[in-house]
């Protein structure tokens, strides 16, 4: 048993607490979270992006999705901790499991920044159905992590103009006219992707993420920025009180909240905002709960920002394409490995204009490690890359002019018949899924059987959704859109020109490898007709498809039309960044299929 587990347990029992909850989250409900908020893996071991901990005095469970249940297994062995698969037959969901556990005038504790509004309604209701109690005050954590990161607060800058595309004030003023609409007097806003998309700032206060750690509210008239003066450069703050905002102490947003007036109008979101801003407002005050207006706004992009995104990928693929070129001459000629091959790429990014750093941790699997979904290797797990089978590589960076995830599978060895089935299928869906026409209107529920028909068709799934949104220069995994046929977390949002969203279908044999492959597509316009307005995709990523795993048998006409076209478009794009050998290679490696 981890001694963390131990140390919390009598920390419960100091506080009179029978059960504790633990989420990922930070005080925003980021996807990914600083050093100081891994209070989950700190407690647990647990790695993975996403995940919630309820820990009882004899009995301890992690609950999380199906991208992480083979990591989950691993990381957990000898922890005293439960894996429970979110979604699988005789599992019961957290809730469920509190309902049936928990007793009368038992305590429920978490810290209440941590847990967004809407979770802990859902608490807050099922205890007292059960004549149970919350403490949603303490941080337990921190009374046991004696050596604990701080809070971090790294040197903030702002975002020209010819990146962002529309000035903060515009934007400002665009949220204004928003809450007019809404009758709101006030806008709370949380989110740390959305604050600097609206300020046209970023930071670094989070891996990955190059968001600023923040809360913001609006009035008609005044805008204050909840933050670490200390982060601001004093060009940054005075051109932010230019426009009207101005700073105000990170840890004083709960006051502010607190002197909210009875009567006044608020506007937030309760999926986004924490249990402790709502418990913060006072009585009397109408509070608005909408979805943050800035997620719709930044989810569409602009003229500006769509461009750039697309020089972005350019950059992005001549560094693809040549780790590529360096993979399929050097596997087992020279000694590679999973931590050695993410390097390498990671080297090749550096060097395109305007890159900035990763936009996640890199995901580059080899044999059973691409079955885990979203391994990511480290010194421990780091294993060398033979020839045989797949190495999957699902990567990404930040550039100034956007953000790039593109995931590619790539045959290093001899594969068998019914792995080139399985990669054939899982590239048909990609492009049929980029091919597709749809009437304005659809969401992603209604495109995602594209992407799935070819493997459905073999009687095979992927445990995962088939695309999420992507931010500029800001989160790689954006809301509202995303593409998944379940209808939950965005699967409903119509799709609209200027979003931008991937293209992932992919394929998992536990225990022994995993296909994946994914782009990134623009929504676009594509005709009107008496019948209504008519979208699609334009695909941003450009690096070559491996025809070594590519059945062509297995292809239809139109799946090789479309396989020439988009290859003939990496030929064209990539070629003449590339030394004479290399686009020599590239000239192959996108040979048309007859």
């Amino acid at each position: 048993m981890r001694k963390q587990l131990q140390a919390l347990r009598s920390a419960m029992a100091e506080h009179k607490l029978d059960a504790y909850l633990i989420p990922t989250d930070d005080f925003h409900g980021s996807e990914y979270v600083g050093e100081y908020f891994t209070c989950r893996k700190y407690v647990s071991g647990f790695t993975g992006s996403a995940g919630t901990l309820l820990v009882f005095p004899n009995w301890a469970g992690l609950w999380t999705d199906g991208r992480y249940f083979l990591q989950a297994e691993e990381q957990l062995k000898g922890s005293g901790i439960r894996l429970m698969k979110m979604g699988q037959p005789g599992v019961p969901t957290l809730e469920a499991f509190l309902r049936s556990s928990l007793q009368p005038e038992q305590v429920l504790g978490f810290d209440g920044r941590c847990v967004s509004a809407q979770a802990g309604r859902t608490y807050y209701q099922l205890t007292k159905s059960l004549g149970a109690r919350i403490n949603d005050q303490v941080d337990l954590v921190a009374e046991i992590w004696t050596d604990r990161p701080p809070l971090p607060a790294q040197p903030v800058w702002e975002l020209a103009l010819e990146y962002a595309g529309e000035s903060r004030a515009d934007k400002l003023a665009r949220v204004r006219t928003v809450m007019a609409a809404e009758g709101a007097d006030v806008f709370l806003l949380t989110s740390l992707e959305d604050i600097a998309w609206l300020l046209n700032v970023r930071g670094g206060d989070i891996a990955c993420t190059p968001v600023v750690l923040a809360y913001l509210a609006l009035t008609k008239d005044s805008c204050y920025l909840f933050a670490n003066d200390a982060a601001f450069p004093q060009q940054v703050q005075e051109h932010l009180e230019d426009d009207g905002v101005f700073l105000r102490p990170y840890d004083g947003f709960y006051d502010y909240a607190n002197r909210l007036s009875a009567g006044q109008k608020v506007l937030l979101s309760t999926s986004n905002v924490n249990t402790k801003l709502l418990t913060s407002i006072p009585t009397g005050v109408h509070i608005i709960d909408r979805p943050n207006p800035t997620e719709a706004m930044k989810g569409v992009k602009n003229s500006v920002e769509a461009a750039n995104m697309a020089q972005a990928h350019l950059y992005d693929g001549i560094a693809l394409t040549r780790f590529m070129y360096w993979l399929k001459k050097n596997v087992g000629k020279i000694p590679i490995s999973e931590l050695s091959a993410a390097e390498y790429l990671e080297e090749l990014r550096k060097v395109q204009p305007g890159y900035l750093q990763p936009s996640f941790d890199p995901i580059v699997a080899f044999g059973p490690h691409a079955a885990m979904n979203h391994y990511s290797p480290t010194k421990e797990s780091d294993v060398p890359v033979t020839q045989e089978g797949f190495l999957l590589a699902d990567t990404g960076g930040h550039y100034l002019t956007g953000t790039t995830d593109c995931t590619r599978t790539y045959a290093v060895g001899p594969l068998t018949q019914e792995q080139k089935q399985q990669y054939t299928a899982v590239l048909q869906g990609n492009l049929n899924l980029a091919a597709i026409t749809f009437s304005t209107g659809c969401s992603g529920a209604n495109l995602d059987y594209a992407a799935r028909r070819p493997l459905w068709d073999l009687g095979l799934d992927y445990n995962h959704g088939t695309g999420h949104g992507v931010g500029y220069l800001l989160s790689v995994h954006e809301g509202p859109q995303n593409i998944r046929w379940r209808i939950s977390n965005g699967a409903d949002v119509p799709m609209a020109p200027g979003m931008i969203t991937s293209n992932e279908p992919g394929f998992y044999l536990d225990g022994s490898y995993g296909i994946r492959l994914e782009n990134l597509e623009l929504c676009v316009e594509k005709e009107t007709t008496p019948y209504g307005t008519f979208l699609g995709f334009e695909t941003l990523t450009l690096t070559p498809f491996d025809l070594d795993a590519v059945d062509p048998d297995q292809l239809s006409s139109r799946e090789k039309a479309l396989l020439n076209a988009y290859h003939a478009r990496v030929r064209e794009a990539i070629a003449p960044h590339l030394p004479p050998e290399e686009a020599a290679w590239l000239e192959e490696a996108t040979r048309p299929l007859a």
